[in-house]
């Protein structure tokens, strides 16, 4: 039995950002190209495009096979598990009480929701990651700019999508969002909204059966 509680879902949380900004920097202690220093040196104008600093190994090897393909394959199966185990314990509850049979109902959704997340991440970044390993396994095969270009910006999108997924499926994340839409954007001042009370609270803890 592992119990969710606030204080380990932070330390989760800074574990995350801690190990992205430390594999961030790797490009820093000399995983680039080295033979663009020569370029610099001898001209005045630095031309500022990706490719030219970031080595394409360090794309594929490390970016996409070891920050992309092993989390992702460890999502899917961690989420398969979850939907496994409450579709369990639903068919379990069958013919239990509606409070354990709407527990579980929103834990199903909970978990649906951040599949989705998982979805769209997949959807928005591996185009983009597989055309690199295209261009790195085969120099002589040619991918179009529009191509490449709507990758990228299909990765960019991908930041954008996750506040609209969290505000669509889950309540009081769309109250709140809508609240600082009106009181940063809009610069209008808003009484604090009440969620919505169709499904009474539960008040145990998250307790997920592995």
């Amino acid at each position: 039995i592992t119990i969710v509680t606030q204080r380990r879902a932070w330390v989760g949380v800074c574990l995350c950002w801690v190990l992205s900004f430390l594999a961030g920097l790797v490009p820093m202690t000399g995983w680039h190209n080295q033979d663009t220093h020569g370029n610099f040196s001898s001209s005045r104008d630095i031309v500022c495009k990706f490719t030219s600093v970031m080595s394409m190994d360090y794309m594929v090897y490390f970016n996409f096979f070891g920050w992309v393909v092993v989390p992702l394959t460890i999502m899917i199966a961690l989420y398969g598990e979850i939907f496994r185990v409450i579709r369990r314990q639903l068919n379990r509850r069958a013919e239990a009480t509606c409070d354990g049979d709407r527990y579980y109902q929103k834990e199903l959704k909970l978990a649906k929701s951040l599949a989705l997340v998982v979805f769209l991440f997949a959807l928005c970044w591996l185009p983009l990651h597989i055309m690199n390993c295209i261009q790195f396994f085969c120099p002589k095969c040619h991918v179009p700019k529009f191509a490449m270009y709507a990758g990228i910006f299909m990765s960019h999108v991908n930041s954008a999508l996750n506040p609209m997924v969290y505000a669509f499926r889950i309540n009081r994340f769309r109250v709140t969002l809508i609240q600082i839409t009106h009181r940063c954007m809009l610069c209008k001042s808003t009484e604090p909204s009440p969620c919505p009370t169709s499904t009474p609270a539960l008040t145990e803890k998250t307790v997920v059966n592995l």
